[in-house]
């Protein structure tokens, strides 16, 4: 019952509220049964004046400055209407004055403070006679602002313990965070170290397998026997060189990453059903390709593919009503890849707070100089984007291994 009611705090206030207003009655039926002829009636004159406060209770979480009118107005309405107080908001006054304490800052819980108390400070100067009866008024404000400022040191000491709590919670998980990608960290080191020394035995390998091959081409019209021994033991390397490449390439994934299908990368071959497929989705895009075609190294090809397909993707989302060109012109020991368009270009304004930054431009960038390449990349003068690349291309002859 507690959880329940903690997690519903409206709905214990409704019950403190409606606990205050049954015993106020319970004592105003009591007063007007004693026989005093200044008592008869004297609930139905102080219930107009409990609702108020009543309510104030019930609303001060959710609504606490309707909360402190409603208060107020309880206080002052009697002067207005000339009716008689009888101190019925009194619980009510301390159990505000305690919030705005315990769930604001200084400057609300001073102005509430101020409101209520001087509100009741007011209602009690005119009315001495109701509310003490034969009594003295001084021990009334005695009274009054001796239980304010236990309230207020209650709120003050309940907000700071908050306050404490909620510093401890937010350092625990910054500690947490931080703990997280100590380890992180310490696990991607890990992984690099790794890699690096499965780099190392792959790089043997293939290095085992040329000085094998260069052997076996050479004795190979002399001495085939030898020549197939030296076959063999390129096919075995092969074998091993690859088992360590998969284990290099699980030790490089990430757990956040999904394993990627086992198909081929898109080469040089797929730009034009890329190219075809951007012209399906809208954009105009013209391909072109200049000088002799040759055959490029996977790597080198993947790379072109991915710097057209993040230029184009950038056209599709900034350049509006746009046309496109694609160019790749074969050189003899370079290849130079450029795609433009006519667009309006990225729009250079500050990322949304939460929305994800792309890192196209990034990747082409990584790509290029993976391969000892230049990118270029802005604007163009006469309007549009541009995206130039320049790859180094070695000869098939010229295939050093290391």
């Amino acid at each position: 019952m507690h959880r329940w009611l903690r997690a519903r705090p409206m709905v214990f206030d409704f019950f403190v509220a409606l606990f205050w207003l049954f015993f106020s009655t319970l004592g105003f039926l009591l007063m007007a049964n004693s026989g005093d002829e200044r008592f008869r009636g004297l609930l139905w004159t102080a219930l107009p004046w409990m609702l108020p406060g009543s309510l104030a209770i019930v609303l001060r979480r959710r609504w606490f400055k309707v909360a402190v009118a409603l208060q107020v107005a309880s206080y002052v309405l009697p002067l207005v209407v000339h009716d008689a107080w009888w101190g019925t908001s009194s619980f009510s006054l301390y159990i505000l004055i305690y919030t705005a304490c315990a769930d604001h800052g200084w400057r609300t819980a001073l102005i509430s403070i101020g409101l209520l108390l001087g509100s009741g400070t007011l209602a009690t100067y005119f009315f001495p006679a109701d509310i003490m009866g034969q009594g003295s008024t001084t021990a009334t404000y005695v009274t009054t602002y001796v239980l304010a400022l236990t309230a207020v040191f209650s709120g003050r000491l309940v907000h700071n313990r908050r306050a404490l709590v909620e510093a401890l919670r937010t350092r625990a998980q910054v500690a947490e965070e931080n703990q997280q990608a100590l380890a992180a960290q310490a696990v991607s080191d890990e992984r690099r170290r790794i890699a690096r020394e499965l780099h190392d035995v792959v790089a043997h390998h293939v290095s085992v397998m040329g000085v094998m091959a260069t052997g076996a081409r050479r004795v190979l019209a002399n001495d085939p026997r030898r020549a197939d021994e030296a076959l063999s033991t390129i096919e075995d390397t092969g074998r091993t060189a690859l088992r360590e490449m998969r284990r290099l390439l699980d030790v490089l994934r990430t757990s956040d990453e999904d394993a990627a299908e086992l198909t081929p990368q898109p080469g040089l071959s797929g730009v034009q059903s890329l190219v075809d497929q951007v012209r399906e989705a809208g954009l105009p895009v013209r391909l072109l390709i200049e000088g002799p075609e040759r055959e490029l190294d996977p790597g080198v090809a993947l790379s072109v593919y991915r710097i057209v397909q993040e230029a184009l993707t950038n056209t599709l989302k900034h350049g509006g009503r746009a046309k496109a060109e694609v160019r790749i012109k074969f050189g003899e020991e370079e290849l130079q890849v450029e795609v433009f368009d006519d667009g309006r270009g990225p729009r250079l304004t500050p990322p949304v707070p939460g929305e994800r930054v792309g890192h196209g431009l990034v990747g082409m960038r990584e790509r290029i100089s993976l391969y000892g390449g230049t990118l270029r990349t802005g604007p163009r003068p006469g309007g549009g984007f541009r995206v130039y690349a320049k790859i180094p291309v070695d000869s098939p002859s010229d295939g050093s291994i290391s």
